[in-house]
């Protein structure tokens, strides 16, 4: 469908873009979030919403479980309303997360210290769980403007936002798939130590060591043999989580050089 005339919008004073050019998101989580809306959203739309952004069109923007919703000021004098959703990970999956966080010490202690380890997003691929919307079917956007384009300008600024707004708190990805961070951790003070999701439940008890069955064969490897496969990680998935290289190859971020090869590579193997 053909974009809509452009208007100047309305003036408003709104939340503006800290990014006055350029792309907009600083960190690993919030570049994977952008890159995701940018893969196959119409760039001058992209474009205008960017602009939108930074001009402080986006009245207000709230987080909230599994949606965002924002009010957006355009060209006409009602502000659009705009959400944007993503599907809901279920509550015993979070438990299974949760269980599974806090038997690694490394991301227990990460976590409980406010900061958000790159790598989680791999421990919730091994569960089977998306963490952050992987193609243009995990967003469900909706804006009250005649445009239906896929994104609207409305609805873009109000991402760009988004994405800084993860830049200022990692948490709030997590508040967006349904978890807030009080009850994230919270939920990893209460197992403090707690062994794997199939750990033994006897340890768990606090049975006391001994030295019986010392030699004998180790009785937890059937338990991990009828453990389901974990999910395939995602192709490239190294270059997604970790902090990119300040490298350019003929104006081409490194990683965007990179991610054909490792694509061709998986389909080899």
């Amino acid at each position: 469908m053909a974009d809509f005339p452009w208007r100047e919008p309305i003036e408003a004073d709104g939340i503006k873009a800290r990014t006055r050019r350029g792309s907009i998101g600083a960190e690993w989580w919030s570049r994977r979030f952008i890159d995701v809306v940018e893969s196959f959203a119409d760039s001058g739309r992209l474009q205008r919403g960017r602009s939108y952004a930074r001009k402080g069109q986006v009245i207000d923007l709230r987080v909230g479980p599994y949606e965002v919703t924002a009010r957006v000021q355009g060209s006409v004098a009602e502000p659009y309303e705009v959400a944007v959703g993503i599907d809901a990970i279920s509550e015993a999956g979070w438990r299974r997360a949760e269980e599974e966080l806090a038997s690694r010490a490394v991301f227990q202690a990460r976590l409980l210290a406010g900061e958000m380890p790159p790598e989680i997003e791999w421990v919730f691929a091994e569960l089977g769980i998306a963490l952050f919307p992987g193609s243009a079917d995990d967003l469900h956007i909706m804006c009250s403007c005649p445009d239906w384009g896929e994104v609207c300008k409305h609805a873009a600024a109000v991402l760009y936002l988004l994405a800084e707004e993860f830049d200022e708190d990692p948490f709030l990805i997590l508040a967006w798939n349904g978890r807030t961070k009080e009850q994230l951790l919270a939920a990893l003070r209460r197992r403090p130590g707690s062994g794997p999701i199939d750990a033994d439940p006897l340890a768990a008890e606090g049975e006391p060591l001994t030295a019986a069955g010392f030699w004998a064969p180790p009785s937890g490897l059937a338990r991990l043999r009828e453990r389901p496969p974990a999910p395939p990680v995602p192709t490239g998935f190294i270059l997604r989580v970790a902090t990119p290289p300040a490298v350019r190859v003929r104006r081409r971020d490194l990683v965007d050089i990179l991610e054909p090869a490792y694509e061709a590579l998986a389909s080899e193997g």
